[in-house]
């Protein structure tokens, strides 16, 4: 045969038309001593001649007689109880996590009752919720991992020594998990208040919390989903934070109207609206003598959920008023003079 020296398992070696493939199999593995870490003395010549004679060499005159001999019914038959054992452990495992699914939606679910009944915010309930949901998750993965013989000792290993990777790729979703924590702790906003995000100017009502975003439903039915991270970086406008808001409006008039008359109608109408809070004080004032007209100021304090229906019912009631009592809006317009 060919002298070339052998490059290890399974080498072929092609000569006069024929092939040998020479497998070689290892016995004793553990039982060796320069495998088993102690130190071999002696050139490389006596360590070579000691590991081949831990070695049993099964040689094939050619191609034919190895697929003769392993894909054979004979052989496969030897091996049917290693691949029934695997498929076994395949097959529970999968039935495993089917039932752990769903014992880990039914605790979930269980968590959420049981921390509303205790009055626990809706935010922090979706948080911890997910938290508890992605614990489970991990711990049946890692579960079903070692019942295939996969130890503990390397799965942390590899978490170990994969941690710097991860964290730089995760760097994001850590910020916003991280982001979410904030949130929930210091509470800037809970599920159902109206924000603003002021960078991107998104805006909506808050109806969910989770680990790394924040989804707002707007008022077309709309749904934005925010990273956590942007929300607690950003400047937020928390618009329903309080029980009332202040109702600020501005109408202009021409010079020619009537200023007094104007100020009577508008202070009326604020007093017979049923939305408005007078406790709180109303004012109508002159809050600027425009290019083309006086404008006045309106304020007066409503509840949160009645601000938008107020605003546009006073705008439509101003506008018909006026036009009844002869009061003029003025707009932008232009006069020409030709002299001739």
């Amino acid at each position: 045969r060919d002298r070339s020296p052998s490059r290890g398992l399974g080498d072929v070696y092609k000569r006069q038309g024929f092939c040998r493939i020479y497998l070689k199999i290892y016995k004793n593995f553990c039982n060796s001593p320069f495998l088993c870490g102690k130190k071999q003395k002696g050139n490389s010549r006596k360590m070579n001649i000691f590991l081949a004679d831990t070695l049993d060499t099964l040689e094939f005159e050619s191609i034919s007689d190895f697929v003769h001999h392993y894909f054979t019914w004979a052989f496969w038959e030897k091996q049917l109880p290693v691949i029934g054992t695997f498929v076994g452990r395949v097959i529970l495992a999968i039935v495993v996590y089917i039932i752990a699914s769903k014992l880990i939606q039914k605790l979930t679910r269980f968590i959420v009752a049981s921390m509303k009944r205790a009055g626990v915010d809706t935010g922090v309930t979706q948080f911890v919720s997910s938290v508890v949901k992605a614990a489970l998750y991990c711990l049946l993965v890692v579960s079903i991992a070692t019942s295939f013989g996969v130890k503990e000792s390397s799965i942390a290993a590899l978490v170990a020594s994969g941690g710097v990777a991860i964290g730089l790729a995760l760097q994001g979703g850590l910020s916003n998990l991280a982001g979410g924590v904030i949130i929930l702790a210091l509470k800037p906003f809970v599920v159902g208040d109206y924000i603003i995000e002021n960078t991107d100017k998104q805006e909506g009502t808050v109806v969910r919390i989770d680990l790394f975003y924040t989804t707002l439903s707007t008022v077309d039915n709309r749904r934005i989903t925010i990273p956590n991270g942007t929300l607690t970086s950003a400047s937020i406008v928390n618009v329903t934070a309080q029980d009332k808001r202040q109702l600020d409006l501005k109408v202009q008039i021409s010079y020619s109207s009537d200023l007094k008359k104007a100020k009577g109608i508008l202070e009326n109408m604020l007093y017979g609206e049923a939305c408005i809070l007078h406790d709180d004080g109303i004012q109508v004032f002159v809050d600027q003598l425009a290019a083309d007209g006086v404008v006045l100021g309106l304020r007066a304090w409503v509840g949160s959920d009645d601000y938008w229906p107020t605003r546009w019912k006073l705008n439509e009631k101003i506008k018909l008023t006026f036009d009844e009592e002869g009061i003029e809006l003025p707009y932008t317009q232009m006069d020409v003079h030709i002299k001739q």
